[in-house]
This record gives structure tokens, sequence and C-alpha cells, in this order.
């Protein structure tokens, strides 16, 4: 893990400001001054100001959010929220961005502030696949004004794909990959164009899937699923 990263995850402070107390010849690494871009260990004594910073172990999930949930901690209306579903042995972790009560899919909960913002923050543009179902029917050329971008309270959508999977006389599904999070987006977008969704369920982020997770569901993300989700 580079430096830098490593002393963020320590809660040091954040990536550009480790940065710059990386150049200031603060850090060193097992005796030595640190130096931009040095790849460090948990095996490693890393200090900074002379102080030894280890690695916080921080929890992460994976969770088939059910429809009927909100995706918060606590409810002050006394609602469901997605920390009903986790069992006793999962600690203190929180929902990474939303999925609204009436949808359902994949939920990232995670006791690390990091991976939560680069996962959210709307510059790192994360892809987020949904599958929907719309009332009735719709054709690919119904889809372009979305593709392009449309006017949600105020404001224009960004590109986004979107293509049919299955069709039927009484819906119509499709799967949208967006880059944004903004409340009840994709349904706002659809309900543009003239199309009410009946069903959204989020089934990707980037290329991270629920393969082997039913409804209801969860289990730890691998090391090799945290990384990539830190890298998207």
């Amino acid at each position: 893990m580079r430096i830098n990263k490593y002393l963020a995850s320590c809660g040091v402070a954040s990536r550009r400001a480790c940065d710059k107390i990386i150049e200031e010849k603060r850090v060193t690494i097992n005796g030595k001054i640190a130096m931009t871009g040095d790849d460090v260990t948990e095996a490693d004594e890393i200090k900074v100001d002379g102080n030894t910073i280890a690695l916080k172990k921080h929890e992460y999930y994976m969770l088939n959010k059910p429809k009927g949930y909100l995706s918060t901690v606590t409810d002050d209306r006394g609602r469901k929220t997605v920390m009903d579903i986790l069992g006793p042995n999962v600690g203190r972790v929180y929902p990474v961005g939303r999925l609204d009560h009436d949808s359902e899919g994949l939920l990232i909960l995670t006791t690390d502030g990091e991976l939560a913002q680069h996962l959210t923050h709307p510059s790192n543009e994360v892809p987020k696949t949904y599958l929907v179902k719309i009332e009735g029917t719709l054709t690919e050329q119904d889809l372009n004004p979305i593709r392009s971008g449309v006017e949600v309270d105020g404001v224009m959508t960004k590109k986004c794909k979107a293509h049919i999977v299955e069709t039927a006389k009484e819906y119509t599904k499709v799967h949208i990959t967006i880059r944004e999070g903004k409340n009840r987006e994709i349904r706002k977008m659809f309900a543009v164009i003239g199309k009410e969704v009946v069903f959204l369920k989020r089934i990707k982020i980037g290329e991270l899937t629920l393969r082997g997770l039913d409804r209801g569901e969860y289990r730890k993300l691998t090391p090799q699923e945290v990384a990539y989700l830190m890298e998207l």
C-alpha cells in the first residue's frame, strides 16, 4: 500500500494532506525518512513526528438490501433500517450511500470513512448499475433522452448507459449505469420521459455484484474486493 494511503487509512489526515506531511519529512518507515510513492505493509514500523502509527482494522460488508428498509443506522420514526438485518456479531458499521426505502440490492456497509467518501463523492464518478422495471412498453429510442441527460429538479443529469434487457406487454426491464447518486434520481429520470419505475435494484458497483447473496443476506468483503473498490 502506498504510504499516503496507509496514513489516510490510519486516520492521520486526508490523502492529500498526508502527501504534504511526507514532503515535510515528518514520516519514517523503519527508521528512514519516507518518500512520496513509497510502499509499506503492516509489518513496517511507520512513525509520524516520532509517534508510531498503526493501521486501523476496518469492517467491510456487502448486503443484498430488501425493499422496505432504510439505508441508515437509526430512524426517529421507528421504521426498519438495514441495521435490523445484520447479526449481533457485526460491529458498528455504516451504510455507504443510499438505496431508498422502496429499492433493493447491493449496499456496502463499513467503518472505513475513506472508502465511503471515495464511493460516494461525485468527482470520483463510481459506476453503479441498476435493474429497473418500467410499467408498460419502452423502446431503445425512448431511452435516448436518459442516456444524453434529462433535467431533474432543475439540474441536468450526466450522460449514462442504458439498454433494454427484457420486454413484455405489461412491463420493460432496463439495465442503467449511472455515475452519480442523487435522491431517487433514476425514478425521477424515467418520470421525465413519462415512465413509472415499479421495481429498482442495484446489481453492481463497478464490476462487484451480488452473486451468491439472496435478498436479505450479507457477507464480509474480501481484501481483494476492498482493494478493487478503493481503485474505482
